[in-house]
């Protein structure tokens, strides 16, 4: 045999050798996508059913199909080998989750809100884009990552929408909120919960700049609208939207600020006192605004405005300090 065949021949081996190799890895490669997703989906239908079976209703496969937007048939053999799996008890009337399919949808539901968390406190997201992101990043942490976030975060005991956080062992804190459009007139109380689902109702509680954590007052309600007062905002949502915010009363030790307005809306000349930072006033701004000696009780006035009045110049503890708009509006205050 020629030295030149032999190199052919070794080549082509080589080639055959590189081939298959490359087959193999993409085979592994797809059959790890497959199992992704199939567990992915695992967890979602999981997730879905606690909530369902959490509201107190029934669980069957089309309404399942429509809340994951995914068809029936797409579904149904997933659900078929979690049922074989002991997950979920299936009957023609509904789906059900077992107590092992039940505590699993309770540690997806923890690091999803345990997440939620993290991005409130730790990052600069939006309050729109918690949901979306804790909904991919429920499939990645591990049982023991979520430990290890829950121990950053000071172990928390609800989500920033106010959802209670599932311990370790799957036990949640029950609730005691009732909707806004329910509470009692004039009865000053705290936004204890904001369901953020749908997204669409969710944005509109957050377009007006509402958030857990904030004092309110329902001044007036009918069938078709409330109207209430919340950090010095007086606002109107149809009772529908109003009925996604969840209020308790105010605890002995808080008192409702019921003349409280914001800062960016003092004008020059006029003075105030500081009565405390909004709840939506978070992480960096509101550690630069602590720093700043921003402090219930503080003294402030106007020093200087801009010729836009973007930013503005404000005296605090004999120091001029420069603020946006944006900033200042997370500053409540009482006018002198």
């Amino acid at each position: 045999m020629s030295p030149a065949l032999i190199n052919l021949l070794a080549f082509a081996g080589i080639v055959l050798i590189i081939w298959l190799a490359t087959k193999i890895l993409s085979s592994k490669n797809l059959l790890q996508s497959r199992l992704k997703k199939q567990k992915t989906l695992t967890e979602d239908i999981l997730k879905q059913l606690y909530h369902v079976e959490h509201s107190k209703q029934i669980a069957t496969l089309d309404n399942l199909a429509g809340a994951l937007q995914m068809r029936r048939r797409t579904i149904l053999p997933v659900v078929e080998k979690m049922s074989n799996s002991g997950l979920v008890k299936l009957s023609e009337r509904q789906i059900e989750l077992k107590e092992e399919g039940r505590q699993y949808a309770l540690k997806i539901v923890r690091i999803h809100r345990l997440y939620e968390k993290y991005l409130a406190e730790q990052t600069g997201h939006h309050a729109s884009e918690w949901h979306d992101l804790a909904e991919k990043m429920e499939h990645e942490l591990s049982a023991e990552e979520a430990v290890k976030l829950e121990s950053f975060l000071g172990n928390p005991m609800f989500d920033p929408h106010g959802d209670p956080i599932p311990n370790e062992q799957g036990e949640v804190n029950k609730v005691k909120w009732v909707p806004l459009p329910s509470y009692p007139l004039n009865k000053p109380g705290k936004i204890t919960h904001i369901e953020d689902e749908p997204a669409v109702i969710y944005q509109q509680i957050l377009n007006k700049r509402i958030f857990v954590g904030s004092h309110i007052k329902l001044l007036k309600e009918d069938d078709n609208k409330v109207k209430f007062l919340c950090e010095g905002h007086e606002l109107t949502f149809s009772t529908i939207v109003a009925a996604n915010i969840h209020i308790e009363p105010l605890n002995e030790d808080e008192s409702f600020e019921e003349n409280a307005v914001r800062l960016s809306s003092l004008q020059y000349g006029e003075t105030a006192e500081v009565i405390g930072l909004s709840v939506e006033c978070r992480g960096a701004n509101r550690r630069r605004l602590l720093d700043l000696g921003i402090l219930p009780g503080t003294s402030v006035q106007v020093e200087l405005k801009s010729p836009l009045s973007d930013p503005v110049a404000y005296k605090v503890r004999n120091t001029s300090i420069a603020l946006r708009n944006s900033l200042a509006d997370m500053i409540l205050i009482n006018k002198n």
